[in-house]
């Protein structure tokens, strides 16, 4: 069969299962996302590397660290410092664990604010997805982790005083790598879940910006948790690809990359133009890898 009849074939089948999905989805889903400014990307660190890392992030960026303190923030025994780093493009929780870290802690990728923390693991479980740590108490509210086909996991929390933070001035990216295999499953159930909407399906999305010739699928979505890009990929993936979790939006690229390399951070790849946008891999101090993207020639951020 012709790769275009199953390109279609495909997008048709995604199609269908949304359409079931979005007529059993929980009704709470939507009002369950605060906004993508509570939307946390998890840093893990080395406990020695945690302040070089805050240093260059938000000398790369802007913004600052709340306060570290030293906490119990999982549901067995385990010490860490913990503290939030705000900056204009996102938001971080950066963890440097003084005990071994307890599983499955360190392999989510994200924590997302929810009005609601057993509504929305109820929201999540209905929508596909499985519980990986019920919900616990920390110092200062719930959590919870669920993981989504395909091996997706991010967790859930909510706190007793709500936060209020300021509005971002670009939402980054929640970069999901997956096979093939999961991809379709994974996008329509969690848009089932977020109350989200299909941005864009593009099954020829140029390969240099995941380090590779020739194309691959690429699938964005976007709701009231922010934004995601799903790429589709078979794991041949040269590296940084796939070790990073969150893209951030800058309006200057060539600044953003200055500044992180004053500050003690490395680019790893790129820059490269696709997309209407110049994009490149930055490893800040302690291993943290992320995407840096911004414009590319007269397009402003956000488009």
């Amino acid at each position: 069969m012709p790769s275009r009849d199953i390109r279609t074939i495909r997008r048709g089948a995604l199609a269908a299962a949304l359409a079931i999905l979005a007529a059993t989805a929980p009704v709470a889903a939507g009002p369950l996302a605060v906004g993508p400014q509570y939307d946390t990307t998890h840093v893990y660190l080395d406990p020695a590397d945690v302040d070089r890392f805050v240093t260059s992030f938000t000398a790369t960026f802007g913004g600052a660290s709340t306060p570290q303190i030293v906490a119990t923030v999982t549901p067995t025994p385990s010490r860490t410092t913990s503290q939030l780093v705000m900056t204009p493009v996102g938001t971080l929780s950066v963890f440097g664990y003084e005990t071994p870290v307890p599983y499955p802690f360190g392999e989510e990728r994200t924590g997302y604010l929810v009005t609601d923390l057993d509504e929305a693991v109820a929201a999540a479980r209905e929508a596909g997805a499985w519980v990986l740590v019920a919900p616990f108490d920390d110092p200062i509210g719930r959590d919870a982790v669920v993981t989504w086909p395909g091996g997706i996991d991010m967790q859930f929390y909510w706190h007793t005083t709500p936060p209020d933070y300021p509005a971002l001035a670009t939402v980054p990216e929640n970069r999901v790598y997956i096979s093939p295999d999961a991809a379709d499953e994974f996008v329509a159930h969690f848009l089932a879940f977020s109350g989200g909407r299909l941005v864009e399906d593009d099954p020829d999305a140029s390969g240099a910006e995941i380090g590779r010739d020739g194309t691959y699928r690429r699938v964005r979505l976007e709701s009231r948790f922010g934004r995601m890009v799903v790429l589709v990929t078979d794991g041949h993936l040269p590296y940084p690809f796939g070790r990073e979790v969150t893209g951030y939006e800058v309006a200057a690229l060539d600044d953003t990359l200055a500044k992180a390399a004053a500050s003690g951070a490395t680019v790893l790849a790129g820059p490269v133009s696709a997309d209407g946008r110049r994009t490149a891999m930055v490893e800040f101090p302690g291993g943290y890898i992320a995407e840096v993207h911004g414009p590319d020639g007269g397009a402003k951020p956000g488009q």
